[in-house]
C-alpha cells in the first residue's frame, strides 16, 4: 500500500486511519482513499469520487460513481459511454474540495445528526442517521428521491413514461449538427458497436449501453428522439406514442431452403420449450401441495406471498427504519392487525421478508433512560417486564428443539407493545446448540457492558445470557445504562462497581430510579430484585441460576434463601467487575440496532 517504513497507526475521533513513520510523519491516511462511504469531517477533493460496490453482498467495484467535476457534484454511471443522472453546482470560488459536515455537504442540506453519506449499488446518495426509536440506521436521499432519476431504476433497456428528456452521457460519438434524422437512423445502422441513437435538433448522439431511458417535462427545446436496434428486421412499424421508436430496417430477400431449415428449428425449439413449460408447471404444482398440506398442520408460522406483503405494506411505502440485514416497513393485515416487515437483503434476485408483530412502544432503552419523570414506568409495569424477558429467555433455552443462545441481550432489543409487554429481538448474533451440546466455541459477540466473562474463553453456554440478563434488571431498577459516559466521575461510570459499592454500605437504594416516586416506594421489593440480579451476575458461569428458576422465582414458586443472596454479594469482586465492563475488542462487537 505504501513504500515507506511504516511504526505505527492511529484511528482519529473522525474515523480517519493514518499511518506514520518513526519520525511521525504522515505516510498515508484512509481520507485521502474514500471508498462509497464519507464520515462527518471528511472532505471530498478534486479528483476523488465515490464508488459504489455491485451489491450490499458484493463490495467490489459497481458501475455507479460520484465526483467532483469542473466545480459540480457530478453522479454518474461509469458504463460505456458514461452517463450522468445528477449534476449539481457545489463548489465556492478558488476552492478545491468539498467537506462533510454537520447538516451540510456542499450545497446539500443533510441532517444534523447525519453520521456518514453513502452511495448505495443502486446509484443512491443517502445521508444516515441513527435512530433510536426503531433501534436502526435511516437514509435519506441527497440528490434526488425520485427512483426514476436512475439509470438502472427499471433494468437494462427500460422505459419510464413521462415526458420528452434524455439524460445526454458523458462521452459518445456524435455526427456534425447538420446531420438529419434519417442519417441518424442510418449511421446508427451501419455502426457494429451502436446500439441506440439519440436524435436532437440536428445533433446525433451514438450510444453503445443502453440503460433505462427517462422521459420527464423538461420543455419542448430539450426533446429527443431515441431509436433503438433491434435484431428483427420485420418487426412491424407501429405508431409512436412515446417518442421513441426504432428505425426502420430494409427486408431481406430469404432464400427457400433458409425458410425451410428456420421453421424446422423454430419447431423443434417450440416442443422443447413445451416440454419444459409442462415439467416447470407440474413440479410447481407438487411444490404448491406440500404448501397447501403444510398450511393445514396446527402451530405451523402464517405465511405471506409477495403479493400480499406488498398490499399489506401498501408497496412498502410506510419504511421504519433500515438496519444490517435489511429495511423494515409498517404494515396492516385485513384483520387490522398491525405488522413489522423486514425485508431481508443479501439473497441476491429472491425476496425474503420477515413479518413481525408491530411493538408500538418501541424499544425498552428509549423508556428506561430518558430521564422523563412524566414518562418513567412504576415498579410494577417494570417488574413485568423483567419476568417477559425472562420468561422469553427461558423458553430459547429450554422450550425449542435446539437450544438458541441469543448472546446479544440489551434493552436496545427488547420490544415493547402497547401494553408494555416484552419481547426479545435481533437474533443476528445469536447461535444455535444441538440437544447433546451443553456448550460451544465461538469468536467473541456482544455488545460492550453486557458480555459475561466466560466470553475470554471463547467456550461459552446459555448462562451468557443470564449475565446480560443480570445486567438488564440493573438497568431497568436503575434508570441508566451499565457503562455511562455522561457521568462526571470515573468511578460513576460503571453501573456494578457503583452496585458493589452501595451494597457494602447497604444503600442499594440509592442506586434506583429517582425519575419514579412509584419505585422509591416500593424499596423491599426492589432490592431484592437488586439481589437476584447479583445472582445473574457470577464469574462463574455454573454458579448463575438458569432462566427457568427465575422464572419460577419472579411468579412466587420458589424462594431464595438470604443468605445465599448474601454470599453472592460478596462474591461479585472489584476486579470481575472492571475486567468485563470495559475492556472489550470493538471488532467483534454489536451496536444498537
Amino acid at each position: 500500500m505504501v513504500s515507506k517504513f511504516i511504526s505505527g497507526l492511529n484511528l482519529s475521533a473522525e474515523g480517519n486511519l493514518v499511518l506514520f513513520d518513526k519520525t511521525n510523519h504522515m505516510v498515508w491516511q484512509s481520507f485521502d482513499h474514500p471508498t462509497d462511504t464519507l464520515v462527518v469531517g471528511q472532505r471530498l477533493w478534486l479528483g476523488q469520487k465515490l464508488r459504489a460496490s455491485v451489491s450490499p453482498d458484493d463490495p467490489s467495484e459497481g458501475l455507479y460513481a460520484f465526483a467532483v467535476i469542473a466545480g459540480e457534484f457530478t453522479a454518474y454511471m461509469d458504463s460505456d459511454p458514461s452517463q450522468i443522472y445528477n449534476r449539481n453546482y457545489s463548489l465556492e470560488p478558488n476552492n478545491n474540495s468539498v467537506l462533510f459536515q454537520t447538516g451540510r455537504f456542499g450545497s446539500f442540506s443533510v441532517a444534523d445528526s447525519a453520521s456518514f453519506i453513502q452511495l448505495g449499488s443502486d446509484g443512491h446518495l443517502k445521508a444516515y442517521e441513527w435512530k433510536d426509536s426503531i433501534g436502526m440506521w435511516q437514509g435519506t436521499d441527497v440528490l434526488n428521491p425520485d427512483r426514476c432519476s436512475y439509470p438502472l431504476a427499471c433494468g437494462n433497456i427500460a422505459f419510464l413514461q413521462l415526458r420528452g428528456y434524455y439524460s445526454q452521457p458523458i462521452y459518445s460519438f456524435s455526427l456534425p449538427q447538420t446531420t438529419t434524422l434519417q442519417d441518424c437512423q442510418e449511421a446508427c445502422l451501419n455502426n457494429y458497436s451502436c446500439k441506440a441513437a439519440v436524435y436532437s435538433r440536428g445533433y446525433c448522439s451514438f450510444l453503445s449501453q443502453v440503460f433505462s431511458i427517462k422521459k420527464s417535462d423538461h420543455g419542448g427545446d430539450k426533446f429527443s428522439e431515441a431509436f433503438i436496434k433491434v435484431q428483427n428486421s420485420a418487426i412491424p412499424e407501429s405508431p409512436n406514442t412515446n417518442n421513441i421508436s426504432s428505425p426502420n430496417f430494409t427486408p431481406r430477400k430469404n432464400q427457400n431452403t433458409i425458410v425451410i431449415v428456420g421453421s424446422i428449428l423454430g419447431a423443434i425449439f417450440f416442443v422443447f420449450l413445451i416440454c419444459i413449460l409442462i415439467f416447470l408447471r407440474s413440479r410447481k404444482g407438487f411444490q404448491q401441495d406440500e404448501e397447501d398440506d403444510l398450511d393445514n398442520v396446527l402451530g405451523t408460522p402464517v405465511r405471506f406471498s409477495y403479493e400480499d406483503l406488498q398490499n399489506v405494506t401498501k408497496n412498502f411505502s410506510n419504511k421504519l427504519g433500515e438496519g444490517g440485514f435489511g429495511s423494515v416497513f409498517h404494515g396492516v393485515l385485513p384483520s387490522a392487525s398491525e405488522v413489522a416487515v423486514k425485508n431481508l437483503s443479501g439473497f441476491g434476485p429472491v425476496n425474503k421478508l420477515l413479518v413481525y408483530e408491530y411493538m408500538a412502544n418501541g424499544s425498552l432503552d428509549g423508556w428506561i433512560f430518558n430521564k422523563n419523570q412524566e414518562t418513567a414506568l412504576g415498579w410494577q409495569i417494570r417488574k413485568k417486564i423483567i419476568l417477559d424477558i425472562a420468561k422469553g429467555l427461558a423458553y430459547l433455552h429450554e422450550g425449542c428443539n435446539q437450544k438458541i443462545i441469543h448472546l446479544d441481550i440489551k434493552p436496545q432489543n427488547i420490544l415493547l407493545d402497547e401494553n408494555f409487554n416484552a419481547k426479545v429481538s435481533d437474533f443476528g448474533l445469536s447461535k444455535i446448540l444441538g440437544k447433546e451440546q451443553s456448550r460451544v466455541i465461538t469468536t467473541m459477540r456482544g455488545t460492550p457492558g453486557y458480555m459475561a466473562p466466560e466470553w475470554l474463553s471463547s467456550v461459552i453456554t446459555e448462562k451468557v445470557n443470564v449475565y446480560s440478563f443480570g445486567i438488564v434488571v440493573l438497568e431497568i431498577l436503575c434508570g441508566r445504562p451499565n457503562l455511562d459516559g455522561s457521568q462526571q466521575e470515573e468511578e460513576d461510570r460503571h453501573l456494578l462497581g457503583l452496585f458493589r459499592t452501595k451494597q457494602e454500605e447497604e444503600k442499594l437504594m440509592d442506586l434506583v430510579d429517582k425519575c419514579s416516586d412509584d419505585m422509591q416506594s416500593n424499596e423491599a421489593e426492589v432490592v431484592e430484585m437488586m439481589k437476584v440480579a447479583a445472582w445473574c451476575l457470577q464469574t462463574e458461569y455454573a454458579r448463575r441460576p438458569s432462566m427457568s428458576n427465575l422464572v419460577k422465582l419472579f411468579e412466587g414458586s420458589v424462594d431464595v434463601e438470604g443468605s445465599m443472596i448474601e454470599e453472592i454479594l460478596h462474591g461479585l469482586t472489584p476486579e470481575a467487575m472492571e475486567a468485563y465492563s470495559s475492556t472489550i475488542l470493538p471488532s467483534m462487537l454489536s451496536g444498537p440496532r
